[in-house]
């Protein structure tokens, strides 16, 4: 009999247990355990956003490598930076060659070049030395061939990697890298001493603005036809480009500087300033060269001459510069080609 009992009691404690698990009254140790993992997997996934929303905003933290900011795995401002020059820089070199240049090609074909109102006298006045010649030249190829190399690095990918072999723009990009840097050092101290030799002769007068009111005397119609302004050794223009040259020239050989040598171990933050300033200063030389390259050659008829033997032609002299011309004659300088 009170066997019979009991088992009634426990049938009873049993059917209980099971209506109060159903009601969750009673947690059973497996559910206890999967509901303890379920919460460690929880904060350990909110342990990886933080760490990862922190890794994504620069902060630092802890490497072996001792490295200058080996303890950051993303820098933020070399996102922005690289944005920017996305966004700005890249578009203003493409602006600076294609739109400059079309400019004056447009304005060449409306008004065609400035000509000699007397025409060639056929006497030849020397005008620059032979070293003036030389390092003229040695600045301008290599200013140019860091113009072209770096338009590529710049630009190349593209409008000239899709058009072309993996494996050759890979060569293209590598020598134009090679040559960039090696092109450097030369312009740099052909800069340099072009810069010393010249600047005396670079010196605004008021003359010089009268220069601008007419644009230099280039234009063949409407009131500005036929007026040839005052100019001494240099025009207004010329001294613009060179100070432009002197400026941004000492802008891009600091920044090459700082951007070719790894040894300088320079912050992030810095390398990526000079890189933008490094290029800001490429559009802006790149903008100045096209206009000067246009002026010198086409734009002015006997011009070129200047920098191919050292001599002009003594009109040329006397329509583009007449206050050299006139000191020179006044001073007993004045020098004919033999």
């Amino acid at each position: 009999m009170l066997t019979l009992t009991l088992n009634k009691s426990l049938r009873r404690m049993f059917a209980l247990l099971v209506l109060c698990m159903g009601l969750g009254l009673v947690t059973s140790p497996v559910y206890a355990a999967d509901e303890q993992s379920s919460q460690q997997q929880a904060k350990s996934k909110s342990s990886d956003a933080d760490l990862w929303r922190a890794v994504k905003a620069g902060e630092p933290g802890y490497s072996t490598d001792k490295g200058l900011e080996a303890d950051v795995l993303i820098n933020v401002a070399g996102n922005e930076g690289k944005a920017l020059r996305n966004t700005y820089l890249k578009p203003a070199i493409g602006l600076a060659v294609i739109g400059v240049f079309g400019a004056f090609l447009v304005f060449y074909l409306v008004n065609g070049p400035s000509k000699l109102s007397k025409g060639f006298s056929g006497k030849m006045v020397l005008r620059w030395s032979k070293s003036d010649l030389w390092l003229h030249w040695i600045m301008a190829i290599s200013c140019l061939t860091l113009m072209v190399t770096g338009i590529v690095i710049m630009l190349g990918r593209h409008f000239l990697a899709p058009y072309v072999g993996e494996g050759i723009w890979a060569g293209i990009i590598a020598f134009s890298k090679f040559t960039h840097d090696w092109s450097g050092p030369i312009f740099m101290v052909s800069w340099l001493l072009c810069i010393i030799k010249w600047m005396p002769l670079q010196t605004f007068k008021m003359y010089d603005l009268k220069w601008f009111l007419v644009v230099g005397g280039y234009i063949n119609f409407g009131p500005f036809k036929g007026k040839h302004p005052d100019s001494g050794f240099a025009n207004a223009g010329e001294k613009m480009w060179f100070w432009t040259l002197a400026i941004f020239g000492l802008s891009i050989s600091a920044t090459g500087v700082m951007l070719v040598f790894p040894t300088l171990d320079l912050p992030r933050e810095l390398s990526l300033l000079a890189l933008l300033i490094h290029g800001v200063s490429a559009a802006i030389l790149i903008a100045f060269t096209i206009v000067h390259i246009w002026m010198a050659t086409v734009l002015s008829e006997g011009g070129m001459e200047c920098m191919v033997s050292g001599y002009c032609d003594e009109n040329w002299a006397s329509q583009h510069h007449n206050v050299w011309y006139d000191e020179i004659k006044a001073d007993g300088t004045l020098k004919y080609k033999e």
